[in-house]
């Protein structure tokens, strides 16, 4: 038996503080267009690490952030209405 999410959620980042790289975990209910962003503190849009068709079921998803400075980033997970955002703290 498959059992899929109740819900489309945002579970964040691990580690979190980061240095250079974290894992960004997600579930989708059903199979649905996403956009998962990176924004920095300032609001704007820093990286688009995933803007496609998945198929439900959990998700992860790593980000390097080698090419950004230390500091505080939101990952914005976008579908349709649904938005959520956590926030991740980059330490270099």
């Amino acid at each position: 038996e498959v059992r899929l999410p109740a819900a489309l959620s945002l579970h964040g980042n691990y580690p979190n503080p980061f240095n250079a790289s974290t894992t960004i975990e997600y579930e989708l209910k059903e199979n649905r267009e996403i956009k998962l962003s990176i924004f920095d503190i300032h609001g704007g849009e820093v990286d688009v690490v995933a803007n496609n068709y998945q198929l439900a079921g959990e998700h992860s998803i790593v980000w390097n952030g080698y090419n950004v400075p230390s500091s505080i980033y939101f990952i914005r997970l976008s579908s349709g209405k649904f938005v959520q955002t956590k926030k991740a703290i980059l330490l270099k």
